[in-house]
């Protein structure tokens, strides 16, 4: 792939990854509550999740979606369903005491692991997104390995880059304005946004 090609594809991907909307709530709501590492962790898995739909489209999968919409509509009110219940879940959580401090410490890595992962995973349009994306930079006549293989990397390091400075510019904030502890008006905003964003991924589909 030639370096003007590759990137043009990185720019686009950046701007893809640093739009504003789910993924984004999922990674400050774990950065928040559970630390930078908890951040960092759904950083990585929405990384990887996003990666694996770039894989799956060069594999053919945004066009068999396009094929059958009953599939890709299921998979997007799943997507919102899970955002309504994350929404919902941090709404009527109730204030940890602090004997439960190191319960919660340890669930919370593989909560944020699943978190970001499904948040990706649940979003069906990343596979029509990137059909169309790298139907403007390769000729599916002349792919090969390599050329996916960068390409997909390409998408997954971008992606989890951001969302990993995300992650640590969080932690950062978190010091600077004395946010150490939980803070139920937090709590409760970040359950409000993520109900307002299942309601406009139903309505904007």
């Amino acid at each position: 792939m030639a370096l003007s090609l590759w990137l043009s594809l990185a720019l686009v991907c950046m701007m893809g990854a640093m739009s504003p909307g789910p993924s984004l709530a999922v990674v400050l709501k774990h950065s928040l509550s559970g630390g930078m590492k908890n951040g960092m962790l759904a950083a990585l898995s929405h990384g990887f999740g996003v990666g694996l739909y770039a894989a799956a489209s060069l594999l053919g999968l945004g066009a068999l979606m396009l094929q059958f919409p009953t599939v890709y509509q299921f998979l997007v009110y799943l997507g919102a369903a899970y955002l309504a219940y994350l929404g919902l879940k941090i709404l009527f959580s109730k204030p940890n005491d602090s004997e439960l401090n190191i319960q919660q410490s340890e669930v919370s890595s593989s909560k944020a692991l699943q978190d970001g992962f499904a948040i990706a995973f649940l979003n069906p349009k990343l596979a029509i997104f990137f059909l169309a994306l790298f139907s403007q930079f390769i000729d599916p006549e002349n792919l090969t390995l390599n050329i996916g293989v960068i390409m997909c990397l390409t998408v997954f390091v971008i992606d989890t880059g951001w969302y990993l400075l995300v992650a640590l510019l969080t932690e950062v904030s978190k010091k600077r304005f004395g946010f150490t502890k939980q803070n139920i008006w937090l709590d409760r905003l970040l359950g409000a946004v993520f109900i307002a964003l299942a309601i406009k991924v139903v309505i904007g589909f």
